[in-house]
């Protein structure tokens, strides 16, 4: 098992369903999404850029879906509390999950990587298509 099924099988009920739940709606919202471990926690990229990631909070304890560039979003159920980009949504596990409010949030972070808000790097060129001599058909 590696680092990232470890992290939401050691999660108690009802937080460990509750992440799950909100796992396959992340990853099912474009096929462009996937899941990685990037500083001990869950993210989740768009075309390897990360643009949320899912984690339980500390005082409240309740799961949320962090938005890495939260700064674009202006909808008020979203906490900034000390960061300056980003910003998180509480979810209560005990509750059934608003599945359209996260969609929505969801699709927007996604927006904004791909109307290029926010910019996806483009794969490096091969070193060798810019040799002298050697045309580039790209170009």
């Amino acid at each position: 098992m590696n680092a990232l099924e470890n992290y939401y099988e050691k999660l108690e009920e009802p937080a460990k369903s509750c992440l799950l739940a909100l796992r396959t709606l992340i990853l099912n919202q474009d096929k462009d999404v996937s899941a990685a471990w990037k500083y001990g926690m869950p993210f989740f990229c768009y075309k390897g850029k990360m643009f949320c990631y899912l984690w339980v909070h500390k005082k409240h304890r309740q799961p949320y879906i962090g938005l890495v560039e939260g700064k674009y979003f202006d909808e008020s159920f979203l906490i900034g509390e000390d960061r300056s980009r980003m910003k998180i949504m509480l979810l209560d596990p005990n509750k059934d999950l608003p599945i359209g409010t996260i969609k929505t949030v969801i699709q927007k972070a996604i927006d904004l990587y791909k109307t290029g808000v926010v910019k996806v790097k483009k794969p490096l060129e091969s070193k060798f298509s810019r040799l002298p001599g050697k045309q580039n058909p790209q170009r």
